[in-house]
């Protein structure tokens, strides 16, 4: 016998059958007359994360919503991502109820804003938010760019499956990374080491809710638990490197010292070492070797 109960699942499942932790993220926007618009969202995960040659965040909207209305406009976006404090997460509430107009909003809104640093015309960002993502919708997915705005009581069929209008009210909208803003303090730590005294501040959004609170859960510091890695044998990194082009080859040495990358990864990571080692001009890629190309791949990433 099941130690579950059967819940009936309705609309709005993540909130009104689930208990489902999500961020809290304000949207923003730009009107017709190119005023910012906040607002709140928790339906913003990645989409886009490996392998394409841009990266992305899928978001899901009302389609009537003036987020919504003003991206179908051709509005950029940006994506900032506020710290947990009790003051801010309630301006959240108040930018995410529906029907106000964005003067009525944005006149009293406590969130101070600024520029980002993407190109063209853009919305301003939050700057209490810890990080921002700067974005593009990529309207060219399904042909998105044909869905209009201006249908505020809902959109007829037919639907896109993934991308621009999918429902009578819903919408979602894939949106292009062009820049990842990162206060210094958290800059610093994800390109020098983090620790569990640098996270900043996050709230979780419950995602469940009633008809009269949002919930949200406050934030505490978090813990390690070190990956159980399994090293691989030398064998299987030297037979995976021999393989992957005649004109670079890995030491012994050098291949004892890649072992711990789990062997799904294997492949990718020696294809990109052996990229920098060509582009670097060497052929042989020992321990010496390896330390330049290591050295290369974090000043890539940062």
């Amino acid at each position: 016998m099941s130690s579950f109960k059967d819940l009936r699942i309705v609309d709005n499942f993540y909130q009104t059958s689930a208990f489902f932790p999500m961020p809290t993220v304000l949207v923003g926007t730009l009107t017709e007359n190119g005023k910012t618009n906040l607002g709140s969202y928790s339906l913003c995960f990645p989409y886009y994360i490996a392998g394409k040659d841009r990266y992305a965040m899928l978001l899901e909207c009302r389609n009537s919503s003036n987020t919504a209305q003003n991206i179908l406009r051709g509005s950029a976006v940006s994506l900032s991502f506020i710290p947990d404090d009790r003051k801010l997460f309630r301006e959240a509430v108040r930018l995410g109820f529906p029907g106000d107009s964005t003067d009525d909003k944005m006149k009293d809104c406590i969130f101070e804003l600024e520029n980002g640093i993407a190109e063209g015309e853009r919305p301003l960002v939050v700057k209490d938010a810890f990080q921002v993502f700067e974005c593009t919708w990529d309207s060219g997915l399904e042909d998105a760019y044909l869905d209009k705005p201006g249908r505020l009581e809902g959109y007829e069929p037919p639907y896109r499956n993934f991308n621009g209008i999918t429902s009578m009210f819903g919408a979602h909208f894939i949106l292009k990374i062009d820049k990842i803003l990162m206060k210094e303090k958290y800059y610093d730590a994800i390109v020098n080491g983090v620790s569990a005294r640098s996270f900043p501040r996050v709230p979780v959004d419950y995602g469940y809710r009633d008809s009269t609170n949002f919930w949200c859960s406050a934030f505490r510091k978090p813990f390690p638990e070190r990956i159980q890695a399994k090293e691989g044998d030398i064998g299987s990194v030297k037979y995976a490197a021999k393989r992957i082009d005649p004109d670079v080859t890995f030491t012994d040495e050098a291949c004892a010292r890649l072992t711990k990358i789990p062997r799904i990864f294997l492949k990718a990571a020696l294809t990109q070492m052996t990229a920098i080692a060509k582009e670097e001009g060497i052929s042989v890629i020992d321990e010496k070797a390896l330390e330049i190309i290591n050295d290369k791949r974090r000043k890539e990433k940062k």
